[in-house]
């Protein structure tokens, strides 16, 4: 046990006599450290040279100032479900109508015989129109949907192949739709809301049909 414990120290004895002794040698030269290599220069990279605009898209809908074909559109999609739209409002005044002659039947002075029968029936008559109502109500939103769909997919269409037109003409490279995009900050300058607005009106009149979806 003490042998084993003596080997380790006697070990590094050797090592730092071995060191004197090399360092006392005349005419040896030191070892000297390896030169740190010099980095070479990043190469050049030639960044993209891009102009940025912005645009809100929600504007294209405004009846005074927006897309004049969007007005004429809508004008085409809610005249062709007027008269589902005339049905429905007319159920639900008939509705109103009911429940009115209801309450007054349940609220009949005390003493005031109550025909049953006939209330049970103007109940039994509303609960059916409103079944009949909300139907009809969903058939035609689902109806209204599909045709909007319709009629705004080619409009939608040559609105976006204009505005890449227009991109390109002015060397714009990036759009940013700021009606979809939340912005901090955006300068006027860059807005093309107004500018596109006008030139799609000056080559689309409102009475242009759209393209065909293909």
């Amino acid at each position: 046990m003490i042998r084993n414990q003596l080997l380790p120290i006697s070990a590094l004895l050797v090592v730092a006599f071995a060191a004197t002794v090399s360092a006392q040698q005349p005419g040896r030269p030191a070892t000297q450290p390896a030169p740190t290599p010099v980095p070479a220069a990043p190469a050049t990279v030639a960044l993209p040279v891009s102009k940025m605009a912005v645009i809100y898209t929600d504007m294209f809908l405004d009846p005074k100032t927006g897309i004049a074909r969007f007005n004429t559109v809508v004008t085409k999609l809610n005249g062709e479900f007027q008269k589902q739209k005339d049905e429905i409002n007319q159920a639900q005044t008939r509705a109103q109508a009911l429940e009115t002659e209801i309450n007054k039947l349940r609220q009949a002075p005390e003493g005031t015989p109550i025909d049953q029968r006939s209330l049970q029936a103007k109940m039994d008559q509303l609960d059916q129109l409103k079944k009949d109502t909300q139907r009809k109500a969903e058939d035609a939103q689902a109806a209204y949907n599909r045709r909007r769909q319709e009629l705004f997919a080619p409009l939608q269409d040559d609105i976006g192949k204009a505005l890449e037109a227009f991109a390109k003409a002015r060397g714009i490279n990036v759009i940013i739709d700021a009606a979809q995009v939340p912005l901090l900050y955006a300068a006027d300058s860059i807005d093309i809301t107004r500018a596109f607005i006008t030139d799609f009106n000056s080559k689309n009149p409102a009475t242009a049909s759209a393209s065909p979806t293909p």
